[in-house]
């Protein structure tokens, strides 16, 4: 089996020089291409054939997700690994979905990195425990989420946005004055708003309102 060819995507010098110089060293890998942007990655994808991509989030010019996206239509063949500092779960999220291979923290044990990259050409699907940890807590607060709509569904009654800010500073325990603050709008319209929350939730108090509250939310 030929080396694996590998291009790396990254908008800051060091990174992109440091990655290559630690994957020449090993035997079964070979770094073809260095881009510094998502669209000279694009273009080097389909000029010189890579296995796999190690592609950055943060780039000018065209950013790592939009960057998958095109590489991914011309190239579904080609696995392309996120490279990233930034682990936020839109991005893990987006990327899983729009079909990354995994993701790898430029932070990460040079080792672990190399491992990574060959589990990937295995066909694994490479996430690092800190990357998975803010999956699952996305995953969670999806589900709770969908579960909270439901409930509201079964009782027959929709929150607006507003409303359901509103009664999160009601559960809270906030008074008139704190929700006005908090809403940043002024104390009477906060009233109004309350009182309108409570005809909704058909209660005639705080304490109705936020036991009917915890019951949806």
């Amino acid at each position: 089996m030929g080396k694996l060819k590998i291009v790396i995507a990254d908008d800051q010098l060091l990174t992109r020089e440091g990655i290559r110089t630690i994957l020449d060293l090993e035997d079964d890998m070979k770094v073809v291409g260095a881009a510094k942007n998502g669209e000279e990655a694009c273009e080097m994808a389909e000029t010189l054939h890579p296995d796999l991509v190690l592609l950055d989030i943060q780039m000018p010019v065209m950013d790592g997700i939009s960057a998958l996206k095109r590489i991914k239509r011309s190239r579904p063949d080609i696995y392309i690994l996120i490279l990233t500092t930034f682990i936020e779960a839109e991005y893990i999220v987006e990327g899983m979905a729009n079909g990354a291979s995994g993701y790898l923290l430029k932070d990460m044990d040079a080792d672990k990195m190399i491992a990574a990259i060959r589990d990937t050409a295995a066909g694994q699907f490479v996430l690092p425990a800190s990357v998975a940890a803010k999956l699952a807590a996305r995953m969670k607060w999806m589900t709770e989420n969908e579960e909270r709509s439901q409930k509201n569904r079964s009782n027959g009654l929709k929150l607006t946005e507003r409303e359901e800010e509103l009664a999160r500073l009601i559960i809270k325990g906030l008074n008139n004055r704190e929700i006005a603050d908090a809403l940043h709008i002024a104390e009477g319209t906060a009233r109004n708003y309350i009182s309108n929350l409570y005809g909704k939730l058909e209660v005639v108090d705080r304490a109705q309102a936020i036991a009917r509250l915890h019951s949806m939310m």
